[in-house]
């Protein structure tokens, strides 16, 4: 296995990441790993995060990109949605282009916003092969309230996920951004291209009824896997990656 850490500038801002390729001198399957907003507070010491996910996915002939959307982990800026959604743009570019790529299976794995965030890219970009949405919301509607948009930026802010006092100059058009970025109103596009669906039955955050919905909505192929007793946090539960493994190489 081989893995090189890269930084993209996406808007004038530094996005970092990480590619893994299982070796040189062979065109392999890809896939870009897309996480959820940060939940702050300290990370568990033990856990080795999207590395050994990308890791384990490596393992199975993927070339694998993992990287921080902007305002999260080591890269620049502050989260912004709709900015994450030209982040993923760029990290597709950068894939697709990428000698030692098979360009024709290129598949997004995502998470709670990383998933949503997923299926608005790829309904627009026949170059996603695949799509795996894991804990997505079928719209962002826990946010809604005239008192949101002001606690979010100041939840955020308190994280670290927004850095610049100044940001976001417009806080209606930063929430904008959540309201506009609606999986429930993109999924059908993805279809004829695959689309597995991952949930927990006991999801704090995100009720399992989104997932029934963005299932109902989606085209075939499509297929759906519900994790009893899984709550939100789905990388973390290995029946959760076992699924996404035995996918991805069914898939490949």
């Amino acid at each position: 296995m081989i893995s090189k850490d890269i930084t993209l500038k996406v808007d004038g801002i530094d996005i970092v990441g990480a590619l893994y390729r299982p070796s040189e001198g062979k065109a392999y399957p890809a896939v870009c790993v897309c996480h959820g907003i940060p939940a702050g507070g300290a990370p568990d010491p033990g856990d080795r995060g999207y590395a050994g996910l990308a890791e384990r996915i490596c393992e199975l002939g993927f070339s694998v990109l993992i990287f921080n959307f902007r305002g999260s982990g080591n890269s620049g800026g502050n989260l912004d949605v709709i900015g994450w959604t030209r982040d993923l743009k760029v990290m597709i570019d950068y894939l697709s282009a990428l000698d030692g790529v098979d360009g024709s299976h290129l598949a997004l794995l995502g998470f709670s916003a990383g998933a949503a965030v997923s299926i608005y890219v790829a309904a627009g970009d026949k170059r996603v092969s695949s799509v795996i949405a894991c804990a997505c919301p079928a719209e962002f509607k826990w946010f809604e309230g005239e008192e949101k948009p002001q606690s979010l930026v100041k939840h955020f802010r308190e994280i670290g996920a927004i850095r610049d006092d100044d940001f976001p100059h417009s806080v209606k058009e930063w929430y904008s951004g959540l309201k506009l970025v609606k999986p429930i109103e993109y999924i059908a596009q993805i279809a004829p291209r695959p689309l597995f669906i991952i949930h927990g039955s006991n999801d704090e955050t995100v009720g399992l009824s989104d997932a029934y919905r963005l299932y109902e909505r989606a085209g075939e192929p499509k297929q759906i896997s519900v994790i009893e007793g899984a709550g939100h946090r789905l990388r973390r539960d290995e029946r959760a990656v076992a699924l996404i493994l035995d996918w991805l190489r069914a898939q490949s």
